[in-house]
């Protein structure tokens, strides 16, 4: 075989590698349409020191309560509002109150780190839980409890988990929630493998998915990576 012909090959076999890399890229950007990167200075800086293994328990929960209200602030920002007149200390104004009910949803346990942040801006929402754990051999989730409002149809639901690893949890607990009523459901996350994405988004495609960060990909065990480590035991000091 001639020197033209084998880099004819060669070129042909590089097109045909790139035609295929191509469509693996807009097959994964497909399956990540539904995520929402809150790119913030502020949320950049704090999920440093989250991702930090120095940083001690009551650092973590207090920097993490911090993120949760700023994460809140965007992922409100499109809630609609009512209009009314009030008076202030010199004439009547226009004021404005939520016009939609808000539920958050945090997965247990570590969903509980996020809830005080957005309940600083979000005081009027309730709260219910979801129990949750994550089997360490088939990496399954495996619920234990759940606990909600009345009338969780007419409201936007949050379900608050600062890990979306496999996506397993993420989407049983959308399930439940759709089982129990739920019509408009979002999802909020600090961190997120690009795997628990693309699982919560093919079972649950109506789900936006908010996070902090898109994080590499997850190891053997299932842990992301970087990630931070188990949120829940650096949250509660139960590492040790």
């Amino acid at each position: 075989m001639g020197s033209d012909t084998c880099f004819i090959k060669q070129c042909k076999e590089k097109i045909i590698i790139k035609k295929i890399d191509r469509i693996k890229m807009e097959k994964k950007k497909k399956n990540l349409k539904n995520v929402i990167i809150i790119d913030h200075p502020l949320i950049k800086r704090d999920l440093t020191f989250l991702r930090d293994k120095k940083t001690p328990s009551f650092q973590f929960r207090a920097i993490l309560r911090r993120v949760a209200g700023l994460m809140a602030y965007e992922i409100t920002k499109d809630l609609k509002t009512n209009e009314f007149i009030i008076e202030s200390p010199l004439e009547k104004t226009k004021g404005y109150t939520l016009a939609e009910k808000v539920i958050l949803a945090p997965i247990l346990r570590a969903g509980l780190g996020l809830v005080g942040g957005f309940v600083e801006y979000l005081p009027e929402a309730r709260v219910g839980h979801i129990g949750l754990y994550r089997d360490e051999e088939t990496l399954k989730p495996v619920d234990y409890y759940f606990k909600f409002p009345k009338n969780i149809k007419d409201a936007i639901v949050l379900i608050l988990d600062p890990m979306l690893a496999t996506g397993g949890s993420a989407a049983a607990a959308v399930t439940f929630l759709k089982q129990h009523g739920a019509k408009s459901i979002r999802f909020a996350s600090l961190v997120a493998a690009p795997e628990g994405v693309r699982t919560l988004t093919e079972m649950h495609p109506d789900v936006k998915i908010y996070v902090a960060s898109l994080d590499r990909g997850l190891n053997k065990k299932g842990y992301i990576l970087p990630g931070l480590g188990d949120a829940g035991d650096r949250i509660f000091g139960t590492a040790e």
